[in-house]
């Protein structure tokens, strides 16, 4: 058995032991046949409630988030040919954060359930249209870097702006836990609200292998190999909007998955940018998927976020790295 399939399987297996974990982890005493048998049947009363209702919904949510936010990661770093490179680069998150925070802010929120997720996904498509706008359908890596550095930080300066000039302290704490993340109190409704940006927006990141791969020869050779690099960059960003938009629409701000896995898992898969994307997908969704057992277990009587574990495991591992990395004279 080769070492990929070797990651393969473990990835795999891991996904499938914390998803699990992610359904039997709760205040409910039951035993695990009982709650897998409520799960399956719909039968047992309050416990099929909890199990279908409550965990089932933040265990997919968990899966199909970091899947996502693991596989635009290692697309947007072999795309732009940068292990620095975010998700968030492009200005999606920033952008559909805005959108939530005005749907809480004025009330929206509160009057229509899919009002947030509906806000914060038109807020992530407007920011991906000036980032396009901005660089141009033909521009540079570095100029779609800027427009998004730009389009972010336009983001946030208005984010900023709605919360100093916010009368309701109520609405402005709201909007503060909010943009921390988190998988708590999310129904079918999310996921199915999700679902389908996250599943499109990861088939296109993942037909990216072979366009990858040339790219890190340059573009004059990926041209020479038939490659098309406006399709690839249009496809990337359109990729990458729709799995960080949703993700951010339904469970907040969420960090440091598409920025870390990525270097995780490159030692183990080679140099290949292609070879890196199913990878980091796993890598992505068993982080958090173990970040929010973390969330359930370290302090289960406060609400303590998603956003905030991820960043805490996901920020100390990055400047692990980064000191490796000068150590080994990168």
């Amino acid at each position: 058995m080769g070492r990929s399939a070797v990651l393969a399987l473990g990835l795999g297996s891991l996904v499938c032991v914390l998803f699990v974990g992610s359904l039997l982890i709760g205040p409910s005493t039951a035993s695990l046949c009982d709650s897998l048998s409520a799960l399956v049947t719909g039968q047992g009363g309050p416990l099929a409630t909890v199990m279908r209702e409550i965990r089932l919904p933040r265990a997919l949510l968990g899966v199909m988030i970091g899947g996502a936010l693991g596989l635009s990661g290692a697309a947007m770093q072999g795309y732009l040919r940068n292990p620095l490179a975010d998700p968030g680069l492009i200005g999606v998150s920033g952008s559909a954060a805005l959108g939530a925070v005005l749907a809480i802010q004025t009330g929206l929120a509160a009057l229509a359930a899919l009002a947030l997720p509906a806000m914060a996904l038109g807020g992530a498509l407007l920011g991906v249209l000036l980032v396009l706008l901005l660089a141009g359908p033909r521009g540079t890596s570095l100029a779609l870097i800027l427009a998004g550095i730009a389009i972010s930080a336009f983001a946030a300066a208005l984010t900023s702006l709605v919360l100093n000039l916010s009368p309701n302290p109520y609405a402005a704490n709201e909007i503060v836990f909010w943009m921390m993340g988190s998988l708590a109190d999310r129904s079918m409704t999310h996921v199915w609200i999700a679902m389908p940006f996250l599943l499109g927006g990861g088939v296109l990141l993942a037909t990216l292998g072979r366009g990858l791969d040339a790219l890190t020869l340059g573009e004059d050779a990926a041209e020479a190999m038939g490659i098309n690099l406006f399709r690839l960059r249009l496809t990337v960003i359109i990729g990458t909007a729709a799995v960080v938009g949703a993700s951010t629409a339904v469970a907040g701000a969420i960090g440091f998955v598409g920025l870390v896995m990525p270097h995780l898992l490159r030692g183990f898969v080679g140099a290949r940018p292609g070879a890196l994307l199913w990878a980091a997908t796993l890598g992505g969704a068993a982080m958090i998927l173990a970040s929010d057992i973390l969330v359930r277990l370290v302090v289960p009587d406060r609400d303590l976020k998603l956003g905030v574990v991820t960043a805490l495991v996901g920020a100390p591992l990055f400047l692990h790295l980064i000191y490796r990395t000068r150590r080994e004279g990168l």
